[in-house]
């Protein structure tokens, strides 16, 4: 049984269908990427599972059936969700950012001790815990928000367009730690990408999404060798 499946998921934003029965699945230690283009679908599809949008069909998770419940119930079931935007607080330092990410956890001293974890693999901003996190450069804010999210001890982590407005190397970086907690930490990742070399390159399995619907699907190696994909998301 996988980890997380969509089955015929409808979503809506008010009269306007933005997913035509999408259906996927997801493997525990498996990291998987949507692609498409704006508009695609990809977001909402993140936002149907994280429960902040009207959803139609059936989605699960490790057996249990999500669909309709609030978004704080999903997330305690071990669902990470890293939105576009960051969503980080500019006013309040690192640390207080990271902290955030075990509000929901008891025992301070385990969150304390998993907030160093988190930030140990960004050395870049865990030097810098005592400053405000908006004078960050966006590469450090995307990095903050996944050591944020990491606090929560997901068994999923969602991530919308990560790369989105970052320098090369910032993505690369934050990629390196991506690729680094799913190989070695066995952390299933969900990935929504328009950077599809890079996406392709950090996930084993991808979906293609075209106006709300699965177009295409297959091993990510199998993808970037497909002229299609090629053509539309990797140029060339």
């Amino acid at each position: 049984m996988a980890l997380l499946e969509l089955d015929s998921v409808e979503a809506r934003y008010g009269q306007i269908r933005a997913l035509h029965g999408v259906s996927l699945a997801v493997e525990e230690g498996q990291a998987v990427s949507l692609l498409g283009a704006n508009g695609a679908g990809k977001t909402t599809t993140l936002r149907s599972i994280s429960g902040t949008v009207r959803t139609a069909g059936r989605i699960t998770f490790d057996g249990r059936r999500i669909t309709g419940r609030a978004p704080e119930s999903i997330a305690r079931l071990g669902i990470a969700h890293v939105p576009e935007g960051r969503g980080i607080y500019g006013e309040l330092t690192v640390w207080e950012n990271v902290l955030l990410g075990g509000s929901s956890r008891r025992g301070r001293s385990a969150v304390k001790q998993d907030a160093e974890a988190a930030l140990a693999y960004f050395p870049r901003i865990a030097s810098r815990r005592k400053q405000q996190a908006g004078t960050l450069s966006g590469g450090e804010q995307q990095m903050l928000a996944l050591a944020r999210a990491l606090v929560a001890r997901p068994r999923l982590l969602m991530l919308d367009e990560p790369s989105l407005g970052l320098a090369p190397t910032a993505v690369q970086e934050f990629y390196r730690v991506v690729r680094e907690l799913n190989r070695e930490e066995g952390l299933t990742v969900l990935v929504v990408e328009q950077n599809a070399r890079i996406a392709l390159a950090s996930t084993q399995q991808a979906y293609v999404l075209e106006v709300g619907r699965v177009a295409m699907s297959g091993t990510s190696a199998d993808l970037a060798k497909n002229e299609g994909v090629r053509a539309s998301y990797l140029g060339y």
